[in-house]
């Protein structure tokens, strides 16, 4: 998924937990991000304002079909803690986005969430996702598969029955991770650069929209955010 330089701060979620949290809130996260998607390594995504083209069945489409699997390493909103928390986000960015207008999410919070932590997620995120989607829905699944070391990741809903995600480490000239480092992740200011990670496979397997690729675009990705720096508007820097 690509990050868009378009200051539209659209809340990414809405979850009602039967009260709401103050928009002035001090906030922070620190999540890990292992992502995949339908372009060819690397998706050319974070540097155009279109995806890859697709031919299939005699036709050519721009789309990118994508899944992220997310972990707090850190954070809080408040008086809520966000360290540990788990959450997905599938779909689709569409042929165009110029305009920072996206086709499709689905996201996904794992069961071990409380309502709190899911809504507190729901605020921060439209700050680290500033785009709009033309169709949004949540859900709740186990996401009991999210390991990675300098080698793959994998991660997994409901056993990989839901969805699933295999990344193996690109092969630079030595077998230490090749990262790309000073690119913008999305709304964010600081990451600590993109590890390489082709996927072996990347799937969403439920509905109407379900999709499976092999061998395309994958990386590993630490971000960090804070409530300062949406309040300060100041640039993004390394991480």
């Amino acid at each position: 998924m690509r990050r868009v330089p378009l200051l539209i701060v659209v809340a990414l979620l809405s979850v009602s937990v039967g009260h709401t949290f103050p928009s002035e809130a001090d906030w922070a996260i620190n999540a890990t991000a292992i992502e995949a998607c339908s372009c060819p390594h690397f998706c050319m995504c974070y540097f155009n304002s279109h995806p890859a083209a697709h031919h299939e069945n005699g036709k050519t489409e721009h789309y990118c079909k994508f899944n992220n699997a997310y972990k707090v390493n850190q954070g809080h909103y408040g008086a809520t803690s966000l360290a540990g928390a788990k959450f997905w986000i599938t779909g689709d960015l569409g042929s165009d986005f110029s305009q920072g207008q996206m086709e499709r999410a689905l996201v996904t919070f794992d069961k071990a969430t409380t309502a709190e932590q899911r809504q507190a997620l729901g605020e921060i995120l439209g700050h680290v996702f500033p785009v709009k989607w033309k169709s949004f829905n949540t859900a709740e699944g186990s996401i009991d598969t999210w390991i990675f070391d300098q080698d793959q990741a994998h991660a997994t809903i409901n056993g990989g029955k839901t969805a699933e995600i295999k990344l193996k480490r690109f092969q630079g000239m030595t077998d230490e991770p090749a990262v790309l480092k000073n690119v913008k992740y999305w709304g964010t200011p600081r990451n600590d650069g993109f590890v390489m990670m082709p996927n072996e496979l990347e799937t969403y397997r439920e509905g109407p929209n379900a999709f499976e690729f092999k061998g395309t675009n994958g990386f590993l990705l630490t971000f960090d955010m804070n409530s300062k720096d949406v309040s300060s508007g100041k640039p993004a820097g390394s991480y």
